[in-house]
């Protein structure tokens, strides 16, 4: 076995965690696996893996020679894609991930007409709630629903999204509208946790104050606690209290009259959405024309522009 396919057996051992779930993925048998590892630990001279009977564990030395082997094979799969042509026009896999509602509602329309535009090109996705690694996940592209630190990504804007907080107007008429933030205390709510814990505190901003790091925090009561973003929804449009959502998420049923967004003025402020990828290389034309593509149909989409169903905050 030559180097770099032992390095790629290693980082899928290292990725799996285990000799098994690797050789799966790589249609090897499990002591061809082992044997490949064997073989790169005795060229390196260290040990790599920590091996037990329940884990593979990478050691100090396995950690950095992951992060090397990554981008090594980075390398040779971007100098393939060049002399493949994948520079000159758009082919190959494009690899996609979103937050799971803004996919669905958003980017899923986006990709399908792009593909019919683009034969040549097929596409993987894989929308989920929580942030994924491009690089070592191996994805193109990604959107993000958050203020951007300093990543290394390149990232374009395609617009923003207010967090707000809604209920069915049934609900607000039997319990009443709450007007001041304090009298989210007194109101039934719907808490949201990816992790299924306790959710946190709801923090409001006064009118005009947005930009301000602080806000005033209030604990609502919290029958259910949810780590969908649709269900808390659903149970809101049910009449079973109050809930936070992002504005994309309750456009529809904003405009259709089954919710009601309420405290508008004590909003945080808005937050950018944007699509980011890996910079530092040279861009596939599989991806810039990806990017070009849905840039220009997610800035037309109106609950990304400001045009919301509803009155902006003062």
């Amino acid at each position: 076995m030559d180097r770099l396919e032992g390095m790629r057996v290693f980082v899928a051992v290292a990725d799996a965690r285990g000799f098994a779930p690797a050789a799966r993925l790589l249609s090897m048998s499990p002591p061809a696996v082992t044997r490949a590892i064997a073989a790169i630990e005795q060229h390196v001279g260290a040990q790599l893996l920590r091996r037990t009977t329940r884990s593979v564990t990478l050691t100090d030395v396995g950690e950095r020679f992951l992060a090397d082997c990554k981008r090594i094979l980075a390398d040779v799969a971007e100098a393939e894609a060049a002399a493949g042509g994948a520079y000159s026009a758009p082919q190959g896999l494009l690899a996609i991930t979103a937050p799971a509602m803004f996919g669905r509602l958003h980017v899923a329309p986006v990709l399908l007409d792009f593909l019919a535009a683009h034969p040549q090109v097929s596409a993987r996705t894989f929308f989920a709630d929580h942030i994924v690694h491009l690089l070592d996940e191996g994805f193109d592209v990604a959107v993000r629903i958050a203020r951007l630190q300093d990543s290394g990504l390149s990232a374009a804007p395609v617009g923003h999204v207010r967090r707000v907080v809604v209920a069915s107007p049934a609900y607000l008429a039997a319990h009443g509208v709450p007007r001041t933030p304090a009298d989210v205390a007194r109101h039934a709510a719907i808490g949201f946790s990816q992790h299924g814990a306790v959710s946190v505190p709801w923090v409001f901003y006064p009118p005009g104050g947005k930009a301000r790091a602080d806000g005033d925090s209030v604990q609502p009561r919290m029958q259910l606690v949810t780590n969908t973003g649709e269900m808390s929804i659903a149970a809101a449009m049910a009449g079973h209290g109050l809930t936070r959502a992002l504005s994309y998420q309750v456009a529809d049923e904003v405009r259709a009259g089954r919710l009601q967004v309420v405290l508008a003025d004590h909003e945080p402020a808005p937050i950018p959405v944007q699509l980011v990828h890996l910079e530092g290389r040279r861009t596939t034309a599989k991806l810039r024309a990806f990017i070009d593509f849905s840039v220009a149909r997610l800035r037309a989409v109106p609950v990304l522009n400001g045009r919301f169903p509803w009155p902006d905050p003062a």
